[in-house]
């Protein structure tokens, strides 16, 4: 009984705190601009109540979609310096995105649901939309939005009226569109850490029947983190940088007035230096690298406070994005008044990075820079054909999408001279730690492998060690309808459909340039490897149980020979239904209350790194066979929700809230596990809990606020999975799922005169602690924080001009992104961390 009273008070205060901390938000209206003051009457006051959103494909009032969403319109998204998907997640608290070994690899989370984006080779569980047209994956969608009309957030499965299927939830992000009047806008942002950046915009008429918008924009910033570069040969000593520019050109031409064709091009380059990890736990071999380095392997104690890393290779990554759509609209009466939409893309997205694998100061192994070394590739052509309309009773719409995405990686591991004294020194050590100190002779132990492979020491590994190529081809095919029936005036009933063909091959192309000599030497005489054993010490009654650990050190998967001038070639093609059946009553014109069910799926795929196991199985024992069949099934999620939406105030007070529960089975966890990657379905995830969402467009001229709270229960299913380093996974609490999550914030717009206006937004996310693994190792947890974010804004009224100083992360709170085990160092745990407390001043003119 005390538990519970306690667990009620906890509940009771969160959702209070929620409501009144406020932060993160804006005065909203129609338009998304701040609402007038009393002495800004010329425009018509707009209520909250009013705001649209296209959650459902088509222009609806917020208060009427039964869906659970958040909505940032175009001040908001402004006043909290909104200009790529990682900046979302200080205003909505059930978002999360992190990026790990290179921003290209971001991934983002709804309600703990999310796929590390760290194998191309899998599908994004929430999926991200731009101006209607789905993009790849999360880090495919990294990168700089332009200006921003609108973000919606949908929490849960989308994928009925969405172009491709997603399990957990999406990302909609709705661009400004030309307009036929001249506008100009200029940006200049300097800050802390060396920022600068510089954004303008223009649009105009060309005639009557025609209209174009430009965006441009040009953003440079030093590294968050310092690094220590050890022995070399890397130079740079920060990291996490920011050096990019991009271009977006929309042409709208408007026939009549039935018809519009919007045309957007874009393009975007970033050359930048990213991503390494700080030490969050000092491992037993931590004392190897660093001796190995000459003192500067690894950082002498755990403070991530210093943000101070060591890397001796570099991580230069060069990313392209570009791409052109055409979207088409027309009502027609001779369809029954109905609207029909096309919207053709085409898309290329280029990443190429180098990468210092080992995370310390000693050349140990890396990946090197190359288009043919380390790359990914897409090319993506998708189609979207739908029909829409209404009558008193129905609104209806159905149609077909069509994508065809072509996926090229590259992945090279090379080996630096201190991977063979390091592998061997570690191995030797761990073999003495299990026999009687003394007993087994470690004096020399650098030169163990190469005694245990009959080869010169230092020339059994270095160099490049493996050089791999996967070409992917993947098309998926849909037919799609959603129809709302107004069964009353009160009661509506919505049902959505979907049908999937989805079809995807592979081809793969293995290559060991070096040979993999130590390894296959072993191979070739396990009797050698004895005799090296022995020679140290190791008894012989306990030879015949060591020797395939040894050969199993020397034939790691890039070293393996086994691979060497393999390919294979793998496909399978899958047919699933989707869908969502909803219930929504009108109480009265201010509560709504409704009921859903949906049905998500997200495709299977095949995991694009080198596998090996015991038995050549994908889940079976450790070994050095290599594993033919990399494919694992799809991703399905039954989930439900109970929900209202409120209006208060007279319109300017909305209180949202919904309770959810969500089955996921087969869901496609992928986690490093100090070798490799490895992708394994896991039987079954549940996430159950609570969203709730408050605005509110205070009776005080120009004071809005803003609230949300999620309370997130995400569970494994107990069944076992293969690998022994995942067995804290079965009946453990997801990762990246903290049990709360708030934000709120304040705006205030005030007149200092007739001319001069000023304005100025707070706004704070707090989670309490969570796990930021995808092994549940407790070392990974993250403790409860809170980031604070502000905007200072003095201008003209007529917002020809306006100065911004903004700042976020103001406590300066050092926190993990995502916590990873330090490739091949035993017992060694580091992290990617989140941005430390950055500041600076905008300046903006407008014509």
């Amino acid at each position: 009984m005390q538990q519970t009273h306690q667990r009620r008070q906890y509940l009771a205060l969160s959702i209070l705190a929620a409501l009144a901390i406020a932060p993160c938000s804006v005065a909203l209206a129609q338009d998304g601009s701040a609402p007038a003051t009393d002495s800004q009457k010329t425009e018509k006051a707009v209520t909250l109540s009013q705001i649209m959103v296209q959650a459902q494909k088509r222009a609806e009032l917020l208060q009427d979609v039964p869906i659970t969403m958040a909505t940032l319109p175009e001040q908001l998204l402004q006043d909290t310096g909104v200009h790529d998907i990682k900046d979302l997640q200080t205003l909505v608290p059930t978002l999360f995105v992190a990026s790990t070994t290179s921003e290209t690899q971001t991934t983002a989370r709804i309600r703990g649901v999310g796929t590390v984006g760290d194998n191309p080779g899998l599908e994004s569980s929430v999926g991200i939309v731009v101006d209607g047209v789905p993009r790849a994956r999360n880090g495919v969608a990294f990168g700089d939005l332009g200006e921003l009309e609108q973000v919606e957030v949908l929490k849960g499965p989308q994928g009925t009226v969405f172009g491709k299927n997603t399990s957990a939830g999406l990302i909609n992000v709705i661009t400004k569109r030309p307009t036929f009047k001249e506008e100009g806008n200029l940006e200049f942002t300097v800050g802390n850490y060396g920022a600068a950046g510089v954004a303008g915009s223009y649009n105009n008429k060309l005639n009557d029947y025609a209209a174009f918008r430009i965006y441009a924009v040009d953003r440079k910033r030093d590294g968050f983190n310092h690094v220590n570069t050890g022995v070399g040969p890397r130079t740079l000593t920060t990291d996490g940088d920011q050096n990019f520019h991009s271009v977006r050109a929309q042409l709208l031409i408007t026939p009549s007035k039935s018809l519009d064709i919007n045309i957007i091009g874009d393009y975007t380059q970033r050359n930048e230096n990213c991503c390494v990890g700080v030490t969050v736990v000092r491992g037993p071999t931590a004392a190897i690298v660093n001796a190995l380095a000459g003192g500067k392997g690894v950082i002498p104690a755990v403070d991530i406070n210093q943000r101070l890393t060591y890397n001796n290779r570099d991580t230069t990554q060069k990313i392209t994005d570009k791409g052109i759509s055409a979207e088409l609209n027309w009502n027609t009466s001779s369809l029954g008044n109905a609207t029909f939409t096309s919207i053709s893309a085409l898309r290329e997205w280029d990443a190429i990075g180098g990468a210092d694998i080992d995370y310390s100061g000693a050349d140990i192994w890396y990946r090197p820079y190359g288009a043919n070394d380390n790359s990914v590739h897409f090319k993506t052509f998708s189609q979207e054909l739908r029909l829409a309309g209404r009558t008193d009773r129905v609104d209806w719409m159905a149609g077909i999408y069509y994508d065809n995405e072509k996926l090229q990686r590259h992945d090279a591991v090379s080996l630096g001279a201190a991977y063979e004294p390091y592998l061997s020194t570690a191995l030797l050590n761990n073999i003495a730690a299990s026999f009687p100190a003394g007993l087994v002779n470690t004096t020399g132990a650098a030169t163990f492998l190469s005694q245990a492979a009959g080869k010169p020491y230092g020339t059994a590994y270095l160099g490049a060690a493996s050089r791999d190529h996967w070409k992917q081809d993947a098309k998926s095919t849909a037919a799609f309808g959603n129809v709302t029936f107004h069964a009353t005036d009160k009661l509506a009933l919505t049902m959505g459909l979907r049908y999937t063909h989805e079809s995807k091959s592979v081809d793969s192309f293995y290559s060991n340039p070096n040979g993999g000599l130590a390894c296959a030497s072993a191979l070739g005489n396990p009797a050698q490897v004895g005799g090296a054993l022995a020679s140290r010490g190791v008894p012989g009654p306990y030879l015949s149980a060591l020797v395939p650990t040894v050969i199993g050190y020397m034939c790691l998967p890039w070293a393996n020979p086994m691979f060497n001038g393999r390919t294979t070639s793998q496909d399978f093609t899958a047919n699933e239904w989707s869908g969502t059946v909803k219930a929504a009553y009108r109480w009265t014109d201010d509560v709504m209350t409704y009921a859903s069910a949906a049905r998500g799926y997200k495709a299977g795929g095949f995991n694009l790194d080198r596998v090996q196991s015991g038995n050549g199985l994908s889940n079976g024992p450790q070994g050095i066979l290599p594993v033919t069949d990399t494919s694992f099934p799809g991703e399905f999620v039954d989930s439900f929700e109970l929900g209202t939406k409120t209006s208060w105030a007279g319109g300017n007070l909305l209180l949202n809230a919904a309770l959810f529960h969500a089955k996921y089975t087969d869901f496609q966890l992928n986690s490093f596990l100090g070798t490799s990657y490895v992708v394994r379905s896991v039987p079954e995830l549940i996430t159950k809990g609570m969203d709730a969402d408050l605005l509110w467009q205070t009776t005080v001229p120009g004071l809005s606020l803003q609230a949300g709270a999620t309370y997130t229960d995400a569970k494994y299913g107990d069944d076992l999975l293969p690998d022994a380093a995942l067995a804290l996974v079965p009946g453990g609490t997801a990762g990246f799922a903290p049990k709360w999550s708030l934000t709120g914030g304040v705006t205030y717009q005030w007149n200092f005169s007739d001319s001069l206006t000023g304005r100025f937004n707070v706004g704070a996310k707090h989670m309490t602690e969570y796990n930021t693994g995808s092994d549940l190792n407790p070392y990974k947890m993250q403790a409860a924080y809170t980031l604070l974010n502000a905007r200072f804004v003095v201008g003209a009224v007529s917002k020809h001009w306006q100065v911004e100083l903004w700042g976020n992360n103001l406590t300066n709170r050092t926190y993990k992104q995502v916590g990873y085990d330090a490739p091949l160092q035993t017992g060694s745990i580091n992290a990617f961390l989140g941005a430390p407390r950055t500041y600076g001043l905008t300046l903006r003119g407008a014509l």
